[in-house]
């Protein structure tokens, strides 16, 4: 398997913590840099017990929030596990699994089943993907948003085993038939559950709903159970490249998979009794995500990344709505394939990154009345201060260019005394607008 053993600064930390985390902090990235790639990734894939920074997060009116009841709040709670927690990688995968078995809470209806079908990635972020999936088959909200909980002998339902195969295990036709789909319906059949006013709870499998029967999944017949039903897919000859292939699109989209990395890796996940830690690890030591091309955040990452850089918490509920209006509200992905891509920057959503980038920025507007008394306000000395405020970034030369271009001419419109005094500290916010929604700080 390659490793990159190429040079690893401060711009090589900066690239790991944001595709495997939310970004750093101030001191974040030279303090990962000091660790080199192995310390690097061994820091996050085993990281402290789980610890937060800063005040507890807070709706608009500066209560506290309510994640299982209020709207919107169950997107603000993840946010700020994201921002404020100490396990970066975790909830990175978390966020993995929440679109890898994309699951909305428009059909779920309950944001407390939603947020402890949360913590099943969370607690099974890097163990075996066959337990993951076992835990996922069973669990209440997947049985509510697929169906699982009206399967039953005599009346199949094929929603989740068709899912389970098309987009969890195998891949669209690939390693399946219909009658495969047929069959593993009826070995999942046998799930519950009450409905009370409150809304459905109680979610059990009782054997008298399960279609004892003889099944015939990938060619082998027996009384197949529903644990039976995903360990059948899991040991499909056509999981493991699967498996491989999308975890890698996950961290390094752009980068084909090529044949011997896929043989690699798939031998390393199979050997290891269907495990994720080693394979995630070889993604993340791998050249190509070191030295491939740029990757667009996806926009929550980028909402948790700013916030993080200026240790700024949850102290509002806007985030919920502005996120949604650049392409991502957690728990609720679009439809069950998950996000696309393809949509993290267009003509609509990045007037929601636009928005973003607003909103973190307001508690830290200038004033012209509070600029320090002899400070530099030529263009280069502005660009640098904004700069500064978002701890360095490494900007291209044509990005800096613009830049300087803007505000010098912003400068040259200053007409009058009262006009030279304001302007520097307006083209300062202005620039640190324009440096959070460069290309260089909306990919990564």
């Amino acid at each position: 398997m390659k490793v990159y053993d190429g040079p690893f600064g401060r711009a090589q930390a900066e690239r790991l913590l944001w595709r495997a985390g939310f970004g750093p902090r101030r001191a974040d990235a030279d303090s990962f840099a000091s660790m080199g790639l192995a310390g690097a990734v061994d820091t996050l894939l085993n990281p402290p017990a789980y610890a937060t920074t800063g005040p507890e997060p807070t709706d608009g009116h500066g209560l506290p929030l309510a994640p299982q009841d209020a709207n919107g709040h169950d997107h603000l709670w993840w946010l700020d596990r994201m921002v404020r927690g100490n396990q970066p990688l975790v909830e990175r995968m978390a966020l993995v699994w929440h679109d890898w078995f994309a699951t909305s809470n428009v059909g779920v209806q309950s944001q407390k089943l939603m947020l402890d079908q949360n913590q099943l990635f969370r607690t099974n972020w890097d163990g075996t993907f066959s337990d993951l999936l076992l835990g996922v088959t069973s669990n209440p909200a997947m049985l509510l948003w697929l169906n699982g909980n009206k399967n039953r002998v005599g009346q199949p339902n094929e929603n989740y085993a068709r899912e389970m195969m098309e987009l969890f295990t195998l891949g669209a036709d690939q390693g399946y038939t219909e009658t495969d789909v047929r069959e593993q319906a009826r070995a999942l059949t046998g799930w519950r559950n009450d409905n009370r006013a409150t809304g459905p709870t109680n979610f059990r499998f009782d054997p008298s709903l399960h279609d004892n029967g003889t099944k015939t999944v990938f060619g082998t017949s027996g009384n197949f159970s529903w644990q039976d039903a995903p360990r059948l897919a899991v040991q499909n000859p056509k999981h493991p490249p699967y498996f491989v292939s999308k975890l890698w699109s996950y961290f390094i989209p752009l980068t084909e998979l090529d044949d011997a990395t896929s043989a690699s890796l798939q031998q390393q996940y199979v050997s290891s009794g269907y495990g994720v830690a080693g394979v995630l690890r070889s993604i993340l030591v791998h050249p190509a995500l070191h030295t491939g091309p740029t990757v667009t955040k996806p926009p929550v990452v980028h909402t948790a990344g700013l916030l993080r850089a200026l240790d700024r918490g949850i102290d509002t509920d806007t985030w919920t709505g502005l996120d949604s209006a650049a392409g991502q509200r957690l728990f609720y992905p679009p439809n069950v394939a998950g996000w696309d891509d393809d949509r993290w920057l267009d003509t609509q959503t990045f007037r929601g990154r636009w928005a973003i980038v607003a909103n973190v920025l307001r508690p830290y507007a200038l004033t012209p009345a509070k600029a320090p008394p002899g400070q530099a306000n030529t263009p280069d000395a502005i660009l640098a201060r904004a700069l500064d405020f978002w701890n360095g970034p490494q900007l291209s030369s044509a990005t800096q260019n613009v830049l300087l271009q803007f505000a010098a001419a912003a400068l040259g419109d200053a007409s009058n005394a009262s006009k030279q005094k304001a302007f520097p500290t307006y083209i300062e916010n202005a620039l640190r607008q324009l440096i959070a929604v460069s290309p260089e700080l909306l990919t990564c």
